[in-house]
Parts: structure tokens; sequence; C-alpha cells
């Protein structure tokens, strides 16, 4: 008996001697976890648990639910893992630590961004932990990231934005405004339907959104006033739908991609690069740091007040809530009524009437408060020391 359970078993010897030891020796082992009589469950390699067990998984949680996920992140993942034979010939009981260190330096020797490696890494991890968690492996190693990964830090400047706009052709353009006006991430803009359009609610109308990165990212946005001329522009030219995308283009989805863009885009770029080099006064923009839409969320963050106030703090969320309600109904307070605000919030408390309950509108303006102008307003250095990095 061993916990309450009858283990019976063979030794297969003839000596009651020699399988008495046998079975004090199969006690021990089962008192330490591991197995004696019984034979160890082979664990399949990396490889065979990817395309057996993993892969079917990923490919019918994501690939209609979220294409990106999969194509960009999983899809390519995978292949990079399966690609590098001492990883994926392995067992799955066998990875270690070092096992996983050599193919983060297989994956540098192939000059690849740190980014890119980590993100292997990830991956790597996510299919090690679903194998505990499957039973397929017994434990999963500590995946260890590279240092040194670039993040997207760098923001728009209001100059820059109107620069772009002026050279960019439609609709990148009227994709890129709605984006610096509402903080929506490019695939969100792109799914835009008119029938999540509403004319009449607050100040500009409101637009629903209904898909996103994550489950939060269903909400409701106010619009400002660039915004809804830009939709009723092309709603009226549209003859005034009642349904359908709004973001129309040729594509398998019915809306725009981001590869129905890249070429607009970048165009607009060398349009910008050929004026610069003319010497006309335009700041030659580096193309490789702004070739992404997803910086159009970046400017978002420009609309709040400690931004104009010459600061670079980290912001309590109640404080972004107000701004981005604020700025979105085109009452952005002045950098006067921010310190003053600020100030009554730190001795009195309190809460201003202009809030948001939307968390992921906060937290977008809070994620990209990164770059860091000349602090000229000794009032708000005052009363944010607590909340300040400067």
């Amino acid at each position: 008996m061993w916990l309450g359970k009858l283990v019976r078993e063979s030794t297969k010897q003839g000596s009651d001697k020699i399988a008495r030891q046998m079975e004090a020796a199969h006690r021990t082992s089962l008192a330490k976890g591991e197995v004696g009589l019984r034979d160890k469950k082979i664990s399949p390699t990396l490889k065979e648990f990817i395309e057996n067990r993993f892969e079917p998984w990923a490919k019918a949680t994501f690939e209609k639910a979220s294409p990106k996920t999969w194509f960009d992140w999983y899809r390519v993942g995978l292949r990079a893992i399966k690609r590098y034979r001492p990883l994926a010939d392995s067992r799955l009981n066998e990875i270690t630590s070092e096992t996983l260190t050599d193919f983060a330096a297989h994956r540098q020797t192939e000059r690849l961004q740190v980014s890119t490696i980590n993100s292997s890494l990830r991956i790597a991890r996510r299919v090690l932990r679903l194998a505990v968690e499957w039973g397929a492996a017994e434990s999963s190693p500590k995946v260890k990231l590279l240092p040194g990964e670039r993040h997207r830090e760098r923001v728009v400047t209001p100059q820059e934005e109107a620069k772009y706009l002026s050279a960019a052709p439609e609709p990148v353009a009227s994709i890129s405004a709605v984006l610096c006006d509402t903080g929506l991430r490019p695939e969100e803009c792109f799914r835009l339907r008119w029938e999540a359009i509403t004319w009449v609610n607050g100040r500009h109308g409101s637009l629903l959104v209904t898909h996103g990165k994550t489950a939060a990212a269903r909400r409701v946005l106010p619009m400002t006033p660039r915004v809804r001329g830009i939709l009723e522009t092309r709603w009226e030219a549209a003859d005034k739908p009642l349904e359908g995308w709004i973001w129309t283009a040729p594509t398998r989805s019915g809306h725009v991609e981001s590869s129905s863009l890249k070429k607009r885009h970048t165009k607009a770029f060398k349009t910008l690069q050929e004026d610069a080099a003319k010497n006309i006064g335009l700041r030659r923009m580096d193309a490789g740091a702004n070739r992404r839409t997803q910086q159009c969320v970046h400017v978002f963050s420009l609309r709040s007040p400690l931004r104009r106030c010459g600061t670079h703090c980290d912001v309590k969320a109640r404080w972004a809530q107000n701004w981005a309600q604020r700025q979105s109904d085109g009452f952005g307070p002045t950098s006067e009524e921010a310190a003053n605000s600020i100030k009554t919030k730190e001795k009195f408390g309190g809460r201003d009437r202009a809030r948001t309950g939307d968390p992921l509108l906060a937290k977008q303006v809070l994620s990209q408060l990164s770059y860091t102008p000349i602090l000229d307003n000794s009032i708000i250095s005052q009363h944010l020391r607590g909340n300040c990095n400067f």
C-alpha cells in the first residue's frame, strides 16, 4: 500500500529477498517522486509537440478571432523554433535554460534585433508551459529574455504630424488623423463600421470599438471635430450608408489592412525627405523610426496638459482619464489650470467632472509619456515631486 492505494507490480525475480529489496527501493523512489518499476513515459520532442498539439490549438484559437496574433506572432515564432534543430529535436523533459540560451545565441548570429529574439523566446516559454499544463512534460525551464530590447518611445510632434498629413495621400491622411485624435490602435480603426458611429452622442458624436487586442478594447470613444468632419465627409460621399466598413478596400476582408497603406505611407515619407533635401525648412525625419501607423497612437498622448507644461512624469491614471476626456471634447486645460487642479487634488482630493471611465484610454495616454522636453514650470515641479521623474 502507498498513500492508501494498492501498488502491485512484478519484480520478475525468483528470490524473495531480492524482491523485498526491490520493493524497498521502489517505495523510496515513490517517496522521492521518481519512477521505479513502472516504465517512464516517453516525452515527445518539442517539434512533435508543436506540430501535433500546440500549433493546431493556436491556429484554431487565433486564426479567425485575431489573425494578426496568429500570422505575425505565433506562426512566425513557431517556424523559427522548428528551424533550430538542437532545440526542435530535444525532448520536452530534456530542454533546459542552457538549451534556450543556445537558441537565443543562434538567433543573434542571424543579426536579428533583440526584440525579435525575445519574441521567439516568449513563444518557446508559452509552448513549454502549456506542455506542463497538458501533462506532456513534468516541468518547464526558466526562460531568460535578452536585455537591451528597444521600445517604441518616440512621440511624433504636432509639427511633424501636420507636415505628414499634408504630404500623405488618401485614405492614409484621413486614417492617420483619426488615429491621432482618438488613440485607436490601427487594427481597431481599420475595422470601424458605419453602424458603430453615432452622430448625436456627446458634443461631436461617438464611435463604438467592437474589436481589439483584448476584451477591454471594447469601448465607446467621443469624436473630436476633426474626426467627425472626416467621417461625415466619407459618409456623405458613400451616399450615407447605414452599415458596412468605413475604410473599404479591395482586400479579402473588405476593409483597409496595414498592407493596403504600406506603399502610400512610404511614398509620403519620400515626399517629405525630398522636400527636406531642397532646404525648405523642413526637418528631415527618420523614416525608419516613423514608418509605423502605430506611432499615430503616440500623438494622442501629446494632448495632455503636462506635456505642454514641459514635464516628463508618471501621471496618475485618474488624471490621465480626465485629460483624455477633456481633450477629446475640445477643452484642454492650460498649464496654469493643470497646476491648480493638481495642487487642489494633492491637498483636498476630489475628482474632475470631465472624467472618463475608460481605463484603456487612460492607459494609452500613460504608456506614451516618453519624450523629455525642458522643464520650465516650477509650480508643477513643486506639487508633483512625489510622482515625477525629472
